[in-house]
C-alpha cells in the first residue's frame, strides 16, 4: 500500500503510540500528538507535535505545521481522550465538561480543522478511537459513557455529510485494554458517609483491575492498519474481549432489565 501521512491526537503513550509505532513499521509517515512535548524529549518512535484538543488555536497550530510540512494528510486518528469516574450525582459539573471538552468537543475540533485539506486532496480517513463503555450507560461511568457515545453519533452524521468529497469516516470502539489510562483518569472521590461510598470503591478497585488485565494495544493498532487497507470500511468496529465485544450485541437483543442486570453483575 501506498505510503500514507496519518495524524494521531493523544499520540504520546498508550494505545496512539501502539497505533503509531506499528503503521510506522508499515511504512506511513505517523505524527502524534501531546499537549507537553518538552515531557518526551527521548521520544524517538515517531514526530510528535505539540496539540491541546482542547484548544481550537493549539489544533489549527498543529495541523498547519504537518500539511507544511507534507503537503497533505492523508489519515486521522482520533485518540486523544481521559477517563472520568464516580457517582452521576457527587461528580463536580467541572469536571464532567473538562471530560466532554477532551473527548468530544476536541475531536470534533480536530475534525472540523483537517477537513478543509482533506476536501482539496478529494480523499481522506477520519478514524475516531471511542469505546465499548460508550454503547452502554455503565455505573460509576456515566460521563465517560456519554462521551463516546456522542462521538459515535457524530461518526455517522459526518459520513453522510463528507461522502461526496471523497472522505471516509469510521470508529473503532475498544474495550480494556493495558494502559497508562488509569492513572490520568478523573475519579471522584469516594466520600465518607455517602449513600454510594461502599459499591463505588468496589467498582473503582474492578476498574482498575479490568483495564490491568486488559489485552494488548497492538490489537488496536492492526485494527487500524486493516481499516486503512479497507476500500469501504464499515462505520462502527468493536476490538476487545469476547465478553465486551459480545455485550454489544446483548444489549440488542435481550430484554432492557435482564441487560442491566448483567451489567450488574459485571460492574460488581
Amino acid at each position: 500500500m501506498k505510503s500514507k501521512t496519518v495524524l494521531i491526537t493523544g499520540g504520546s503513550s498508550g494505545i496512539g503510540k501502539a497505533i503509531g509505532t506499528y503503521l510506522t513499521t508499515k511504512g506511513h509517515i505517523v505524527y502524534g500528538t501531546t499537549r507537553n512535548i518538552s515531557k518526551y524529549p527521548d521520544f524517538v518512535a515517531f514526530s510528535l507535535l505539540e496539540m491541546d484538543v482542547r484548544e481550537p488555536k493549539s489544533i489549527l497550530l498543529a495541523v498547519s505545521e504537518l500539511i507544511k510540512k507534507e503537503g497533505r494528510l492523508d489519515v486521522l486518528i482520533n485518540n486523544a481522550g481521559v477517563g472520568i469516574t464516580g457517582p452521576l450525582e457527587e461528580t463536580p459539573n467541572i469536571e464532567i465538561l473538562k471530560a466532554f471538552d477532551t473527548n468530544f468537543n476536541g475531536p470534533l475540533n480536530v475534525i472540523k480543522t483537517v477537513l478543509p485539506q482533506m476536501r482539496i486532496q478529494n480523499s481522506g480517513l477520519v478514524i475516531n478511537i471511542t469505546s465499548i463503555a460508550g454503547y452502554m450507560g455503565l455505573p460509576y461511568r456515566g460521563i465517560y459513557s456519554a462521551t463516546k457515545g456522542a462521538l459515535e453519533i457524530i461518526t455517522e452524521s459526518l459520513r453522510l455529510e463528507t461522502r461526496e468529497f471523497g472522505i471516509q469516516v469510521t470508529c473503532i470502539a475498544p474495550g480494556d485494554f493495558a494502559t497508562n489510562i488509569a492513572s490520568g483518569r478523573y475519579h471522584a472521590p469516594v466520600k465518607e458517609g455517602s449513600p454510594y461510598q461502599k459499591v463505588y470503591s468496589k467498582t473503582l478497585t474492578t476498574i482498575d483491575n479490568h483495564v490491568e488485565a486488559g489485552g494488548n494495544p497492538l490489537e488496536v493498532a492492526k485494527l487500524v492498519d486493516e481499516i486503512m487497507n479497507t476500500e469501504y470500511p464499515k462505520i462502527h468496529y468493536k476490538v476487545g474481549s469476547f465478553m465486551q465485544k459480545f455485550s454489544v450485541i446483548l444489549k440488542r437483543i435481550l430484554p432492557d432489565k435482564w441487560y442491566e442486570q448483567l451489567l450488574l453483575n459485571y460492574s460488581n
